[in-house]
């Protein structure tokens, strides 16, 4: 099978397209013929070498695929209400880059509507990832606020989206008036540039002075302190990645009055009993929604997988809207 490899830890420029044996599926599993393939920040950073392989995944990159069943677990796979042919997209651990992937059948969903492999290809690793962090672990009910750091993002447009259609009021942050522009059209309450305000000053006005419920917060560094200051009372922080630095300092007096709480979590690490949890409640509770059209996918832009490299050039520079697809 052709498949992208990272030859070597650095630039986008040492993703290179290769031949690997044919992926085979064991038990529990399926695999896919790729349709198409999302590209991730973690992808990024696996490729710079800063995000271990877990141990037992592939070394090629890709979190998220989606394509038809063409093998697999015959009784996993009826199990789950699937069979041969069916069309999937599917949270994976790492082979995603490839025409061929396999993937726990407990981690795949249907293809919903009539998405195509590039839009259902854009859905499993931001979903899982808002769905587990935003609405599990931070609680986020209706007619509470949340505040989105990176609303642009791949997990930006979709926690919009899913925040909107839970009843939740939504702020976020980007960093073009074109970015905050597509965020209101997807549906956030308010968008802040925060290239040219202060978004900490600027939530205090948009809450009347009391602050958001949950933030959603891709920065962690100098941001969390910041956020403490957002947040109102019983306030949630949930971190799902560390793009302004590991290190925090923060009022811990305001932590302990207020009541807040702050959290975080990685996804792939995590257990298939957990994903196998998170793909179920997508499936009852936000899948519908999607094949509505409800809820829509947002790619903006997509790249023949020979062309990896200049799609994480394109993520690196941080233009894009949405996510980006490798299609097969």
């Amino acid at each position: 099978m052709k498949s992208i490899e990272i030859t070597a830890f650095g630039s986008p420029d040492v993703l290179q397209l290769c031949e690997r044996p044919d992926a085979k599926a064991g038990a529990g599993e399926v695999l896919i013929r790729v349709g198409a393939s999302g590209i991730n920040r973690p992808d990024v950073l696996q490729r710079t070498g800063n995000y271990p392989v877990p141990p037992g995944a592939s070394d090629i990159p890709g979190l998220e695929v989606a394509g038809e069943i063409v093998a697999g677990d015959t009784a996993a796979i009826r199990a789950a209400g699937f069979k041969l042919g069916d069309r999937v997209c599917a949270l994976v651990a790492g082979g995603g880059y490839a025409e061929l992937c396999v993937a726990p059948v407990g981690q795949c969903l249907p293809v919903p509507g009539s998405l195509t492999d590039i839009e259902a290809a854009s859905l499993p690793e931001t979903f899982f990832t808002v769905w587990s962090n935003v609405f599990e672990r931070a609680r986020l009910q209706p007619g509470e606020t949340l505040l989105i750091q990176g609303g642009s993002s791949g997990i930006g447009v979709t926690a919009i989206q899913l925040a909107k259609a839970k009843g939740a009021t939504v702020i976020v942050t980007a960093g073009s008036d074109e970015k905050c522009a597509a965020c209101v059209a997807l549906g956030a309450d308010h968008a802040i540039n925060y290239k040219t305000a202060d978004f900490e000053a600027e939530v205090k006005v948009l809450t009347g002075g009391r602050g958001v419920d949950v933030v959603l917060d891709m920065v962690a560094g100098s941001y969390v302190a910041r956020e403490v200051h957002c947040l109102a009372e019983d306030g949630r922080i949930v971190i799902i990645a560390v793009q302004g630095g590991v290190k925090a300092e923060f009022n811990a007096g305001l932590v302990l009055r207020k009541r807040l709480s702050i959290t975080g979590s990685t996804l792939r690490p995590r257990s298939l009993e957990f994903k196998t949890a998170i793909a179920q409640a997508l499936k009852a509770q936000v899948w519908p929604l999607i094949a509505s059209g409800a809820i829509r996918p947002v790619v903006h832009r997509t790249f023949a997988a020979a062309d990896a490299a200049q799609a994480h050039t394109l993520m690196e520079s941080n233009q894009h809207i949405g996510k980006i697809v490798l299609t097969w």
